[in-house]
């Protein structure tokens, strides 16, 4: 048996990492809703306001090879915050609340996209591979 460490730690670490990730966007979307007054709110609000949809996205992008499913969710990603924020803009809505909201409903609905997709390949008469 011939163990690399290398791929070892990567099994390892990407989970913690992912695990990570999640806490400090959750934390920011609280932070952003709470109104709370802290000095980690922007810098955890826009980290979660980048990487929800990108999460979202590659979910959604499953299918496709791994380094295209991060180049296509990241790019999605700045793309759906800048469309929510010309959205507001052209509403003349100014609300931190109101667009953190509306990129966590953006994301819920990318993730059912991507639940559907795997359901309908897994079960019977879906899709084949």
């Amino acid at each position: 048996m011939t163990r690399r460490p290398h791929a070892l730690r990567m099994e390892v670490a990407a989970p913690v990492l992912a695990g990570a990730a999640l806490a400090v966007s959750g934390v920011g979307a609280a932070l952003a809703l709470g109104g709370l007054d802290s000095p980690l709110r922007a810098p955890f609000a826009l980290f979660y306001l980048v990487v929800a949809p990108a999460a979202g996205l590659a979910v959604a992008l499953r299918p496709m090879a791994r380094p295209a499913r991060l180049t296509v969710s990241a790019a999605g990603a700045l793309m759906v915050d800048l469309c929510v924020a010309q959205i507001m803009r052209m509403t003349d809505v100014r609300s931190i609340e109101l667009g953190v909201t509306s990129v966590a409903v953006v994301t819920f609905f990318l993730f059912l996209i991507g639940i559907r997709n795997r359901l309908t390949h897994f079960l019977p008469g879906g899709k084949k591979k």
